[in-house]
């Protein structure tokens, strides 16, 4: 069923979104487990990064993020499930790497799909919204 809402609100769960200064809408879904973000935007995007490089260094890069970060995160992530997003191969000769795991490809899935049903379910009150800005 195609979106029709404004392409200032159908961009918020692309991966471009409007021209910058126009009005977007994002929305942010965190899971945290007491204060921490067992799954959010961020690692979302670190997910994909991985699943596109097949590293780990390449996802931070591409994500201007050290690579200690990304390590880190992915760590974090990896520990809140039941079953690790990315499985990763040590460096040396053989020079390692790192794949998204079924769990991982299947969360970024599920994730993705929430973003755009929410952003769907809204739509109406959405477009009433940003109908109320100035610009």
């Amino acid at each position: 069923m195609p979106s029709k809402l404004p392409s200032t609100a159908r961009g918020a769960c692309a991966a471009t979104g409007p021209a910058p200064g126009e009005a977007r809408v994002r929305f942010r879904l965190r899971v945290t487990e007491g204060d921490a973000i067992a799954i959010g935007p961020g690692k979302i995007a670190l997910l994909e990064a991985v699943g596109r490089t097949g590293s780990i260094t390449a996802a931070a890069k591409s994500l201007d993020m050290s690579y200690r970060r990304a390590w880190l995160l992915l760590d974090e992530l990896n520990r809140s499930l039941r079953v690790a997003a990315v499985d990763s191969t040590k460096g040396g000769a053989a020079h390692g790497g790192s794949e998204l795991t079924d769990a991982g490809r299947e969360l970024i899935a599920l994730y993705r799909r929430i973003e755009q049903t929410a952003m769907q379910a809204c739509s109406d009150d959405i477009r009433r919204m940003l109908g109320m800005l100035a610009s």
